[in-house]
């Protein structure tokens, strides 16, 4: 298994910048690939951001040009930067591991850290 630590996340007011971070630990060879995935209030979960143990980025439309995801292999940690922030950037944003364990993958999620861009 995989457990994940976030921090960061906070309020901000629109047009301002937050750092979300993310540790991993556990059965960390099995990682495939780690991101970001956000709820907002009467929302579904949206893919915000992921990258691969390759280096391969994948965004949501939404945050291109503003978000930018980046990894470090060697520490296990996936990091969130997130630039001209608006308020529909508000929700809980979790962590989150594609594991490949025993030839089934599996998904593990972080506890989630609030993200509120207001003025």
């Amino acid at each position: 298994q995989v457990q994940l630590a976030e921090s960061g996340g906070g309020s901000v007011q629109p047009g301002g910048s937050l750092r979300l971070s993310c540790a991993a630990s556990g059965s960390i060879s099995t990682i495939k690939a780690l991101g970001w995935y956000r709820l907002a209030p009467g929302k579904r979960r949206e893919l915000v951001a992921t990258i691969s143990r390759d280096g391969i980025t994948n965004y949501s439309d939404s945050v291109k040009g503003r978000f930018t995801v980046s990894g470090d292999n060697a520490k296990n940690t996936v990091t969130l930067q997130m630039n001209d922030l608006k308020p529909e950037d508000t929700a809980v944003y979790y962590c989150n591991a594609d594991c490949l364990e025993d030839g089934y993958v599996n998904f593990y999620w972080g506890q989630g850290t609030q993200v509120t861009v207001s003025s």
